[in-house]
């Protein structure tokens, strides 16, 4: 018969594979510690060596494990209501450069990069840096073949998309073609 007190390590298993969330989770438990007690083992095990602190009592080590926060990896997902035509994404979502043409509609979205120049008289260390502008135009007319560009998110193409009266159905379909493609770095899931 095992006592657990008396453990020299304790492993701690990941319900799915993340190495993402396995590393928070060794970050912190080390942070908290202020020792190199945990080590990641793989995207699933996380090793914990049983500080001297807590030697004979790895029941009240596993207590202090729990109360420590760690915001675990979000998965990129895409959930649509059909019926409602509702569509909901993470910001992990991303989108990789695709051409798209559906029926008369289209989206024309441009990243144009504009120099910010600091004021006048600014401290010494002030610099020039380049920024993103995103600028959005949507239309129906003549079938036309859309490019967007990878630096484009998928909420301003699905905004674009909406903002045109695009059907929920026509919505669907222009997600699961650009998924089809491999340019939909996120899963789909249609409820």
């Amino acid at each position: 018969k095992s006592n657990f007190n008396i453990k020299d390590e304790i492993i701690l298993a990941l319900k799915k594979t993340d190495f993402t969330t396995a590393s928070r989770i060794t970050k912190a438990i080390n942070d908290d510690m202020k020792d190199q007690v945990a080590v990641m083992v793989d995207g699933r095990t996380v090793r914990v060596k049983i500080p001297k602190f807590y030697r004979n009592n790895a029941s009240d080590l596993v207590t202090k494990i729990e109360t420590i926060e760690v915001i675990p990896d979000s998965e990129a997902k895409v959930i649509i209501d059909e019926r409602t035509g509702t569509v909901v994404m993470g910001e992990n979502v991303k989108i990789s450069s695709v051409a798209v043409a559906h029926g008369a509609l289209f989206v024309q979205i441009k990243e144009e990069p504009v120099a910010n120049q600091p004021p006048p008289l600014a401290p010494e260390n002030a610099e020039t840096v380049v920024i993103p502008r995103t600028r959005v135009s949507v239309g129906e007319g003549q079938d036309k073949l859309l490019v967007i560009p990878a630096s484009v998110s998928l909420g301003d193409v699905v905004q674009g998309l909406n903002s045109i009266g695009v059907t929920p159905r026509d919505l669907i379909a222009i997600l699961q073609a650009i998924k089809s493609s491999g340019a939909l770095h996120a899963q789909l899931e249609i409820i």
